[in-house]
Formats: C-alpha cells, structure tokens, sequence
C-alpha cells in the first residue's frame, strides 16, 4: 500500500468512522453499520476501500466476517508525514523570526 491509498481511504467521514469504532476490537459488518445512517451495501464498500488500502484486516468465523484494524495499516501515511517533519520547525521559526523583526 502508499500513502496516496491511506489519505483517499481516510478523506471519507464515514470510513473514519467505520476506523473509530474498530479500536474497540473486532466488529461485524453489522456492527460497525449501527449508528451510521448508511445501507449494508454502502458499509461493505467503505469496509472493501479500507481492507485495500491496508487499514483493515478481515477474518470468517463461520458465516460471519470480523473485521479489525491492521496493525500497520498507518505506516505509509506516517512515513509520508515524517519526511516533512524537520521541514516545518525550520518554516515555523523562520516565519516568527520575520514576524519579530516586522514588530520592531
């Protein structure tokens, strides 16, 4: 998975959502629907979106599908955002340097 796939997974309210009731534990499809004004249909694409971006892992019991959140699920974003970690500290204080000196 990229980052690309995790940001446009995540863009979606109700695919954050859907993540938010996931730190509970595993949940069922009908589960992770109740509270959601959305259809089944709706919830088993919004799952299948996270599952391909890696958010997600899924596993039968019997008839029923749990899903949970995958452990490295958040890797490419994390790696995304630290390449501009030491980028913004220098901006931040250059732009209060500047902001000093407009004061004076």
């Amino acid at each position: 998975m990229c980052e690309t796939d995790v940001f446009r997974a995540l863009a979606d309210p109700t695919r954050r959502a859907v993540l938010e009731r996931l730190l509970d534990g595993e949940k069922n499809a009908t589960e992770l629907r109740e509270g959601l004004d959305i259809s089944q249909p709706a919830v088993s694409q919004h799952v299948a979106i996270l599952r391909d971006a890696g958010l997600i892992e899924q596993k039968r019991q019997g008839r029923q599908v749990r899903y949970r959140l995958a452990p490295d699920g958040l890797a490419p974003m994390i790696d995304w955002l630290t390449r501009y970690k030491a980028f913004w500290p220098t901006r931040v204080e250059r732009l209060r340097t500047l902001l000093e000196e407009i004061e004076r």
